[in-house]
């Protein structure tokens, strides 16, 4: 059988450029489509959703149901509904009715007549239950969630390092949380064109060091470019030829809750600094304790 070229599972052959493999956010550039409907887990998508989107959609539902009990109750005649205020209009009042029955407050101003309108209104008391505990659910499911926020810096570097010159790129924890055995991992694609097509190979890159027990701080990820890396010789020239892009792997133990913690990044050939280097980002205070600045993880100066 022939020997399969290493693919860590982003593909070795596609049709078309591809401007990145990981976005900077951390999410594949990978768009699905022909999804059943069957298949969406709306619990895990809003689990997974930004806060923005979180917020919006739970406003948007909040409103349509309410909407649509509101219809109902019309359909079924406002005249059974007691204690309107008749400024406010028909479907004003039904509205805010299915909003004081939805969430069980019950002010009494306006209340149901008739078996219908109090079978609706009965029905409804019971979805706000259902809906709330639901959504009690996802808010815990994303406050509970264990999740690093690991800020990268915005380029990587080329310098010299040590006797000879090395990749870098510096990492530390956004969050006061505390992650333990912190690995780090680094992949290099490239592209190639033959006939068409593209082809991507992907080798992994040793590192001075993959590991660190602690990370209160900041850590700068090395790769030594020497003899044997295949980064050797080579000019930004040669790796804008071949569309170079550096994914980055981390997995870490986050001892607040106990769980592993995973972090993806990528950089491009683009986002390589020639010639720079990565200065201190914390200092010692007065009283003898480190003070880290998260804000200086970018700074740099530039070196011979």
């Amino acid at each position: 059988m022939k020997q399969q070229s290493f693919d860590p599972g982003l593909t070795n052959q596609f049709s078309g450029a591809i401007r990145r493999a990981i976005n900077h956010d951390g999410t594949f550039n990978v768009h699905r489509k022909g999804t059943r409907l069957r298949d969406i887990n709306i619990y895990l998508t809003l689990i997974d959703t930004t806060w923005p989107r979180f917020l919006l959609a739970v406003l948007l539902g909040f409103l349509l149901i309410n909407m649509i009990f509101a219809f109902t109750y019309m359909a079924l005649g406002i005249e059974h509904l007691q204690g309107l205020e008749p400024e406010m209009g028909a479907f004003v009042n039904a509205f805010f009715f299915s909003i004081h029955t939805l969430t069980t407050v019950g002010y009494g101003n306006i209340f149901p007549r008739g078996l219908w309108t109090n079978m609706v209104s009965a029905i409804e008391a019971a979805t706000g239950l259902m809906v709330f505990a639901i959504a009690t659910g996802l808010l815990y499911g994303r406050f509970s969630r264990p999740s690093a926020k690991i800020l990268f810096s915005d380029h990587m570097v080329i310098a010299p390092y040590q006797d000879g010159t090395a990749l870098q790129f510096r990492i530390t924890n956004a969050r006061s949380n505390v992650v333990m055995d912190l690995d780090a991992r680094m992949l290099l694609m490239t592209v190639e064109q033959a006939d068409g097509q593209f082809k991507r190979n992907y080798i992994d890159l040793p590192l001075e060091r993959e590991r660190v027990y602690f990370f209160p701080l900041t850590w700068t990820v090395v790769h030594p470019i020497d003899s044997n890396s295949p980064l050797y010789g080579k000019t930004a020239q040669d790796l804008a030829g071949k569309a170079a892009e550096f994914l980055i792997l981390l997995r870490g133990f986050d001892d607040t809750f106990s769980q592993v913690v995973h972090a993806r990044y990528s950089y491009t050939h683009d986002e390589i600094l020639w010639g720079a280097k990565f200065v201190p980002a914390f200092h010692v205070d007065p009283q003898g304790d480190l003070v880290l600045d998260v804000n200086r993880i970018n700074d740099l100066k530039l070196v011979s």
